[in-house]
């Protein structure tokens, strides 16, 4: 049987160096994404990677859960026809946005960063249970260190500050990942998060550079933020895939789970609030109310 993985948004940036450096480790990936041009050239990067296992594209919109359920029913029923198990599901998808934006009546960063990859996971358990030996990477982000930690509700108190929900989305899908490690010790389905550090992406370059993304009091600090920011992220996005490309294939993580691969794409401790179990139960009972695993 052949070895499979599915990345989310992995047609440009980090995701598309991830598909490539799977599909160089002899996997047949999956790339799914918006834009069906992206979506070929991506294609055809995985293809010269590996000839003898032709990469696929699957459009979806990840800031629809509608999509992401359609997306799941797809991919579940491909491997069921198939016989092929699957394998590795990278949840890379992750974005940023300077004002505050409503997707299907959610704030659009948690459900991009949060309530999105949370679906998609769940609703492939049965498959990647049935593919087992298999594995979960959600990709993290160092911006949970500076995130509200109160779960209460989709949007915390207090003004819109872009990158501050942004972590405070990724540090939900973060509590959501080492939790589920645990549930699902055992089963064969290993469950990473990958940290990818800096990288010079369409976001680090666009809307990182905004001032108004930040509170007013790390605003007062921002030109010496933003030249260490620079700093940090100018390298090429085939470095900050390997942290996610190692919690995929790195034979000695096998067994493993609930492992966080850092920047250097070694193992890290977690963010301890990701491990608070209040953190944790909030997170759960917030994901479970505004996207169940079957729609209304």
């Amino acid at each position: 049987m052949r070895k499979t993985a599915v990345v989310t948004a992995g047609t440009a940036g980090i995701g598309l160096e991830t598909a490539v450096g799977l599909a160089t480790a002899g996997y047949a990936v999956t790339v799914v994404g918006r834009n069906p041009d992206r979506g070929a050239r991506a294609v055809e990067r995985i293809n010269a990677a590996n000839p003898a296992r032709p990469g696929r594209f699957l459009a979806a919109d990840l800031g629809s859960l509608d999509d992401v359920r359609v997306l799941a029913d797809r991919i579940a029923s491909d491997h069921a026809a198939s016989g092929d198990p699957l394998t590795v599901l990278v949840n890379n998808v992750g974005a940023m946005f300077p004002r505050r934006v409503v997707l299907g009546g959610i704030e659009a960063s948690f459900v991009v960063n949060h309530l999105s990859p949370y679906l998609l996971t769940e609703l492939l358990l049965p498959t990647l249970t049935a593919g087992a030996p298999s594995r979960i990477v959600n990709v993290t982000s160092g911006a949970v260190g500076l995130a509200k930690r109160t779960f209460d509700a989709v949007e915390p108190p207090g003004g819109y500050y872009g990158f501050h929900w942004y972590g405070r989305a990724k540090l939900a899908n973060l509590a959501h990942t080492l939790d589920l490690a645990a549930r699902l010790d055992g089963t064969g389905v290993s469950v990473f998060a990958a940290d990818p550090g800096g990288a010079a992406t369409d976001m680090t370059k666009g809307t990182m550079t905004d001032p108004g993304i930040v509170s007013p009091g790390l605003r007062l600090l921002w030109p010496l933020v933003r030249r260490k920011f620079e700093r940090s992220t100018s390298g090429p996005a085939s470095t900050a895939a390997r942290p996610s490309i190692t919690a995929a294939t790195d034979e000695t993580l096998t067994g493993r789970t609930g492992v966080v691969i850092g920047a250097d794409a070694r193992p890290a401790a977690p963010l301890r609030a990701a491990t608070d179990p209040r953190v944790v139960e909030a997170v759960r009972r917030l994901s479970e109310r505004h996207a169940p695993l079957s729609a209304a």
